[in-house]
């Protein structure tokens, strides 16, 4: 079964259908520049940090498929400074986008990829607003994998650029897998605890850098992804908008759960387009154990 068969199938939107798809025919677009837009640009974006020439790539094939669509009214992507309006649109949705999540890891040729998040009005909402996030995986598949509220489901992508379903409703398992960003030497004490407790407990560190591939590990094998809050960084340092809240909606959709620390991310309003947040993401009772820590 396709992609477009398995819209149809779930009763999708006709609406969110359309968007799926579009973002699903830019994956190919998107893969085959990894060969001529490599090596880093002369840019910075709104954080400050060096722009990857793919980043830059991607973000213009993203936006300007969306443009062109007219199937969005409103555009934020990681790359980019000030939300979009588009004039004219369609549709009323918001789009939020991490054009290429992971991208200083291009050079070694790690896995990296595109992180979307739908709403049904403007972005600067929470996330439980979402009517559906995706996600696209470059690795040695390219993936993609998405949910509108009916479960969690992966394609991969054919010979012949057509997605094909591999796993349906997938549901996160109860395994023993921590991905932990941050030095350790810049804990909080309450998360240096928590930590310990996983180590304790024979939970086995699998952290590649990149946030999309390390949350889609952690979706298949179970476990938990965690960027805290630590020393230099007390607000964090993933973001809310592009990588929390659309990650976060895919594990929630999957029996997991995404938290602050404090509680549950998809029920905070993001104050602005590039805030940032402390993130624990996975099963329900590794999220349970570190928002006891930080009430502790």
């Amino acid at each position: 079964m396709n992609l477009a068969e398995h819209l149809k199938k779930k009763s999708t939107e006709e609406k969110i259908t359309e968007l799926i798809m579009l973002f699903s025919e830019q994956a190919s677009v998107i893969r085959d520049e990894f060969v001529t837009s490599r090596g880093a640009a002369d840019t910075k974006n709104v954080y400050g940090e060096t722009q990857m020439a793919l980043d830059k790539k991607a973000d213009e094939i993203l936006i300007d498929a969306l443009k062109k669509s007219g199937l969005v009214r409103w555009i934020a992507t990681e790359e980019q400074p000030d939300i979009i309006e588009v004039e004219g649109a369609k549709n009323q949705f918001g789009i939020t986008i991490d054009p290429l999540d992971g991208s200083s890891l291009i050079d070694v040729n790690l896995a990296v990829g595109t992180i979307v998040g739908i709403y049904p009005g403007h972005v600067l909402e929470p996330g439980n607003t979402m009517p559906g996030a995706l996600y696209i995986l470059y690795g040695p598949l390219t993936t993609l994998t998405y949910t509108t509220g009916n479960g969690v489901h992966e394609f991969y992508l054919d010979k012949d650029g057509v997605f094909k379903l591999m796993e349906e409703d997938l549901t996160i398992p109860d395994g023993k897998l921590y991905a932990p960003g941050a030095l350790r030497r810049d804990y909080m004490p309450y998360h240096k605890k928590f930590i310990e407790q996983l180590e304790s407990e024979g939970y086995k560190l699998r952290f590649s850098g990149s946030f999309v591939a390390d949350v889609h590990q952690i979706l298949h094998k179970g476990g938990l992804f965690t960027y805290p809050a630590f020393k230099g960084k007390e607000t964090g340092k993933l973001r809310h908008l592009f990588e929390g809240t659309p990650m976060g909606k895919m594990v929630f959709e999957a029996g997991g759960a995404v938290s602050n620390g404090k509680g549950n991310l998809l029920d905070v309003k993001p104050a602005s387009v590039d805030e940032r947040t402390p993130i624990y993401i996975g099963g329900k009772k590794e999220i349970a154990l570190i928002e006891s820590y930080v009430k502790r």
